[in-house]
């Protein structure tokens, strides 16, 4: 290890062995952390569900212990021996094995793989990647994947639902900035009033949803952004207009499916899987250049509601699983 590291930092550890399953701060040195190339003293992480499930054990995220936790990260190279990356350079990393098969971006200082370091777009800063994170990410994913197959405002709204969750909340800005009419969804109806902040034209409140549960239902619906899966899935294929495009993200309500192929034999409906942790790095970097210029959303300021320090981790986790928190929520190091 280079000297220049030896110096300890802290980190925010998830351990499950025979002590049994336990996360807090530790004091690390760099030849703790997973190999890689790249070396960044990171500025700011994000919290995401997936981190919560990660530091309780409610969910089983992590295929290995320990690690460190935090799936995405953003700072300066401190070292590197890929010739691609210099010291100073401005880097993000969202996903990419980040608290499952490698150490997180809940670390003072990171340790990545140059094949999955991506170097901060003209446009953000590192903030502001965070806000966006694996959230905004997943959804800039799925307007690019939809775009691909031939998407288009004209083909009517775009539905979004779980509305007022983190890809939710970045998917109503993200899609209205990229010229589409969006009609969010939630159970939330006290924060109708941001989402129509963040774009929407219309909100659509999940428990009063017109699904008829019939193979098709009239389409009113151009196209969709589904992070919450089950039903509310099933009745927006129903839903959808012919040739519009259904991409799924999330499993906030369930991970079943119960449909019919109507709407694909039908009205040509596609179904697009959107799966961000193993995306391709050329797709990555489109998508992050596009969230840095014509998808950047217009009110990130807005659906950033609170900043906190590695110590406070265990308390939002808490509030993220009872559903006490909203809006993106991020790490920061102070000295950074």
């Amino acid at each position: 290890m280079n000297a220049k590291f030896s110096d300890p930092f802290k980190a925010f550890r998830i351990h499950n062995d025979d002590k049994g399953y336990r996360a807090g701060l530790e004091t690390l040195t760099l030849d703790a952390l997973s190999p890689g190339e790249v070396v960044v003293r990171a500025a700011y992480s994000s919290v995401n569900y997936k981190d919560a499930l990660a530091g309780t054990g409610q969910g089983r995220i992590l295929r290995r212990f320990p690690l460190v936790g935090g799936i995405d990260v953003a700072g300066h190279v401190v070292a590197s021996s890929d010739p691609a990356f210099r010291e100073g350079d401005a880097v993000l990393c969202t996903g990419c094995g980040l608290s499952e098969t490698r150490d997180g971006g809940y670390s003072e200082l990171v340790r990545l793989p140059a094949a999955w370091t991506i170097a901060l777009p003209s446009g953000l800063s590192l903030k502001e990647s965070m806000i966006l994170g694996t959230a905004g990410f997943t959804a800039g994913l799925a307007l690019l994947r939809m775009q691909e197959n031939r998407q288009t405002p004209d083909l009517g709204p775009i539905a979004i639902s779980g509305a007022t969750g983190g890809v939710g909340m970045l998917g109503v800005d993200i899609f209205h900035r990229a010229g589409y009419e969006v009609h969010a969804i939630s159970g939330k109806r006290e924060r109708f009033d941001v989402l129509r902040e963040l774009g929407a034209s219309q909100c659509l409140d999940r428990h009063d949803l017109p699904f008829s549960g019939k193979p098709l239902d009239s389409a009113r619906f151009g196209g969709v952004l589904d992070c919450v899966g089950g039903d509310i899935l099933a009745g927006l294929l129903a839903a959808t207009t012919p040739y519009g495009n259904v991409a799924s993200c999330g499993l906030a309500a369930s991970m079943s499916l119960s449909t019919t192929v109507m709407p694909f034999i039908i009205r040509g409906v596609s179904l697009l899987g959107i799966a961000s942790a193993g995306t391709a790095r050329d797709l990555r970097e489109r998508v992050w250049q596009h969230l840095a210029d014509d998808w950047k959303p217009a009110h990130l300021q807005r659906i950033h509601t609170r900043t906190l320090m590695l110590e406070e981790l265990p308390q939002q986790f808490a509030d993220m699983l009872e559903n006490r928190s909203w809006g993106r929520c991020l790490v920061s190091f102070a000295e950074n």
